[in-house]
């Protein structure tokens, strides 16, 4: 009981701490705001900022190692009956039941304004790519390491691209959009579904399977 109230507290420190430099970023900008500036806003001391975050650009990828060490867990764990395909689909799966019950709730402005911030901030922009490749790369490789004989590295590299950018590329349109936190989740499953079945399952309206 003790340990999860500890938890709770830090979490909601933690989250304090990332809405406070959002609003910082979005009111002067990102490179002109400083840790110290963050950490004032936050109502904490510059060592707990420090305690929870090694720079100001780690606040938009909160836990994202965590994160990652779930995805490539949950392919090393394949069964023996699954396929590849279906081991990226539960690979997703888990991730959304490890991840969804922990991401604070959020209004849909609060979601556009951090998208912005990453779309408009050239160091942003640079640090969410690299940490998408890198992710892409490790799960291909996971996936390879799972599969040595049925796979091959152009074919992991393509099954794990389409997935992620299906999904990613799902995500950004639902908060273009300003769709809810939940409707951001849905359109996820969306990307997934559409990944898993292929284009060609997305058809007019007029046509049936």
């Amino acid at each position: 009981m003790q340990e999860s109230r500890r938890e709770r507290k830090k979490q909601l420190t933690r989250q304090r701490i990332v809405m406070a430099a959002i609003r910082l970023f979005e009111e002067q900008g990102y490179e002109q705001t400083t840790m110290a500036q963050i950490a004032a806003a936050a109502d904490v001391d510059p060592k707990t900022f420090s305690n929870y975050f090694r720079g100001k650009d780690e606040v938009l990828w909160v836990g994202m190692d965590r994160d990652f060490d779930v995805l490539l867990a949950a392919i090393a764990e394949r069964g023996p009956h699954e396929s590849p395909g279906e081991v990226l689909a539960r690979m997703v799966q888990q991730y959304a039941a490890h991840r969804r019950p922990k991401v604070p709730r959020r209004e849909p402005e609060e979601l556009s304004a951090a998208l912005r911030l990453v779309m408009s901030t050239p160091t942003l922009q640079a640090k969410g790519l690299y940490l998408l490749l890198d992710l892409q790369q490790r799960i291909a490789d996971e996936l390879l390491k799972a599969f040595p004989d049925q796979l091959d590295p152009i074919t992991a590299a393509a099954m794990t691209g389409s997935l992620m950018g299906a999904i990613q590329q799902a995500g950004l349109a639902s908060v273009r959009l300003g769709r809810s936190q939940d409707e951001l989740w849905e359109a996820s499953r969306r990307g997934l579904d559409i990944a898993m079945s292929g284009l060609l399952s997305v058809r007019r309206p007029t046509e049936s399977p």
